[in-house]
């Protein structure tokens, strides 16, 4: 099986303890001298992380965001139509447009270029004017400085009143000025940038990750056509989905048994201001047993949700009972249903223009404006009401789906409440197999969900009592994807990790209840244990999602290899690091040694003059101070944090890999295999 982590976003995330102690100010160095205001674009590169997100792949692939946002908000102005994205062969990427491209002459008030501003202060662009731009992604200005500030070199090209202008910059700084280069016979812009290697872990852009937001954004902006080009394998594709969210709709359930055509919703409202807001809604039900929910606000993910998602599900809920009442489709008066039984098996993307979008915190994950929800819940109630009207069929089949819906909560209520009646009469709800740790502070304590009893005894030997819990798990998580909630919470070890975590499911879902700062989990570094972090990812995915946005889902590093020569002992995590170890223990030792498995040892009777490889098949096979020494401790361990980069994707990639087709499973694995390191078979 593929690798899991091309379900979901990780980020590498190195542990350091924090040994400071308290020193009074006025005994040090510390006074006027040492306030320092950093000028220009130099914030930027002190703290990128602040602007970009980290200097991981994901930061790096931010900053190819970052320019194609501005190119999406001339193509929402009615300017640009054509977009399209470049990684070229000397590791640089281009975005060119045409919409009006930046005007070049001097600014009123700095005195400079009007280009030159753009590019190199912060805070500066069309985005604060409202005849400018009307409705933007972009709101603070900070977006193609940014990418300046963290490039080694940048080229800005700019067709405007007839004439192609040029000027370069090296790290946020101009080193031409804006030069004409001769005549234009259309108006755009194309920045062609190279990331600066002395700032990002890595340079080197994906093809298939720039992709994946181009779609999205294709899907969401219908009338524009973004091509992207890859020149180092010769790979070219061009998005274009005239049909907008329904294609989108119909992208995402690709795989899954659609119950309805999808049904399409859009209408325009004004708030108390009396600027207006556009929406835009698509949804169909299909044959899983979970919600799929994906909302935009000018074209930003907000992953949170917020008053338009509020305003959509509750007018669903209210239109969908008022018809089902009214055409008599449910029969007797016990069975009522809820707004989580219109939800199961629903897929629905919402997409929101708004000229002054108010976001909930500086991520931009959770819509704010509280006369969205009214304008969204009235376009909702009257739209839909005439489709149901106009489409019985349909609407029998939304009913009928709810229906099953609510019979399958019922039956999971009763399962729910059997669970807690049980808890209630053990002296502790906690699973027995936890071994939980000392510290009762959550922030402090870290539990390890663990594959295998052999592994969870190590484990549990190993760890730091005082703030490592230790769950270990007996064979393969139920896949969820495939089963209702009743026949989940009928799983042992299931129940073992809603237990263990504290912080419930569903309408109990309580994440301040959290009883760890830390969920990691901890499989073999092989196929199996590839499988069985899918398996318990795609729990938390569809039942703790939240856990998964506040970053508190981590996957441990197990060493692949361990090698030895003479007493000394050393851990590889692939065949790379196996490889630099062993020039590095030749290089120490000042001998072309020998290299041996510890099969071909045993064969010669013990000989260990060379370098000794032991694989590891498995965590059971470590002793508790191994995997401690690799694995547990925070001082040299490796823990990869899970994160959602896109949840269209994030969604799909688990329906693909742990849903009912096959074929596209095949189709997934076919395709990803090269990223397969370490295949047993």
């Amino acid at each position: 099986m593929a690798q899991e982590t091309e379900l979901l976003e990780t980020t590498v995330i190195a542990d350091v303890q924090d040994n400071s102690t308290y020193n009074d100010p006025t005994q040090t160095t510390y006074s006027e001298d040492s306030i320092k205001v950093l000028e220009g674009l130099e914030a930027v590169r002190k703290r990128p992380a602040m602007y970009i997100g980290d200097v991981g792949e994901r930061g790096l692939h931010h900053l190819i965001n970052e320019v194609v946002d501005n190119s999406i908000d001339e193509a929402l102005a009615g300017y640009a139509k054509n977009i399209t994205i470049t990684l070229h062969t000397d590791g640089s990427c281009s975005v060119q447009d045409d919409g009006r491209g930046i005007p070049v002459g001097p600014h009123p008030v700095k005195k400079i270029s009007t280009l030159e501003v753009v590019m190199c202060t912060l805070h500066a662009g069309g985005k604060f004017d409202k005849n400018t731009y009307k409705v933007s992604g972009g709101l603070h200005g900070v977006g193609v400085s940014c990418v300046n500030a963290l490039s080694s070199h940048l080229i800005a090209e700019v067709r405007w009143a007839g004439k192609l202008y040029q000027q370069e910059y090296a790290i946020g700084a101009p080193t031409t000025s804006v030069t004409e280069m001769g005549e234009a016979k259309s108006t755009g812009t194309t920045v062609r940038f190279t990331p600066d290697a002395t700032i990002f872990k890595t340079v080197e852009f994906r093809a298939d990750r720039v992709a994946t937001r181009l779609r999205e954004l294709a899907f969401l902006n219908p009338e524009i056509i973004i091509r992207l080009k890859d020149e180092r394998d010769g790979f070219a594709e061009a998005y274009n989905y005239p049909g907008g969210l329904q294609d989108f709709v119909n992208y995402i359930d690709d795989g899954k048994i659609a119950f309805t055509k999808p049904a399409r919703i859009a209408g325009t409202g004004k708030g108390d201001d009396g600027v207006e807001t556009y929406v835009d809604i698509c949804f169909q039900y299909n044959n899983s047993y979970h919600e799929t929910m994906l909302s935009y606000v000018n074209n930003i993910n907000t992953v949170e949700g917020g008053t338009h998602v509020s305003g959509f599900r509750s007018a669903l809920t209210r239109t969908l009972n008022a018809y089902a009442t009214k055409a008599n489709l449910v029969k007797g008066d016990k069975l009522q249903l809820t707004g989580e039984d219109f939800r199961e098996g629903l897929t629905a993307v919402i997409s929101m223009k708004i000229a002054e979008p108010q976001f909930e915190g500086q991520t931009k994950t959770k819509l704010g404006n509280g006369e969205t929800e009214g304008i969204v819940r009235s376009i909702v109630n009257d739209q839909l009401a005439v489709y149901l009207d106009s489409n019985p069929t349909q609407a029998k089949r939304m009913i009928d789906k709810a229906i099953l819906a609510a019979e399958a909560r019922i039956a999971a209520r009763k399962s729910r409440e059997l669970v807690r009646r049980k808890s209630a009469l053990e002296s502790s709800s906690l699973p027995g197999k936890l071994a939980d740790c000392s510290i009762r502070t959550p922030e402090d304590c870290e539990i390890y969900i663990v594959e295998g009893d052999s592994a969870g005894g190590s484990a549990k030997q190993g760890r730091d009592r005082r703030f490592q819990a230790i769950l270990p798990l007996r064979g393969k998580v139920l896949n969820v994807q495939k089963a209702r909630l009743a026949k989940i919470l009928e799983n042992e070890e299931i129940r073992c990790i809603f237990a263990a975590l504290g912080v419930g499911f569903g309408e109990d879902f309580d994440q301040t209840k959290l009883r760890y700062g830390k969920v990691i989990i901890m499989a073999d570094a092989d196929v199996d244990g590839s499988h069985i972090r899918t398996l318990i990812l795609t729990l938390l995915f569809n039942y703790m999602q939240p856990l998964i946005e506040g970053g508190k889902i981590y996957i441990a590093q197990p060493p692949l290899y361990k090698l030895k020569k003479g007493k000394k002992e050393y851990y590889a995590y692939n065949d790379t690091e196996r490889d630099e170890v062993i020039a590095r223990i030749r290089k120490e030792s000042g001998a072309n040694l020998e290299i041996a498995t510890g099969e071909e040892i045993a064969a010669s009777g013990g000989n260990t003059s060379g370098i000794l490889i032991s694989r590891f098949k498995g965590l059971g096979e470590m002793n508790p101070i191994q995997l401690w020494e690799t694995t547990m401790n925070p001082d040299t361990r490796t823990l990869l944090q899970v994160s959602i980069e896109s949840a269209a994707a994030a969604s799909k990639v688990f329906e693909t890999l742990m849903g009912d087709q096959v074929e596209p499973r095949r189709e997934f694995i076919e395709r990803n295999a090269q990223y397969v390191r370490n295949l047993d078979v």
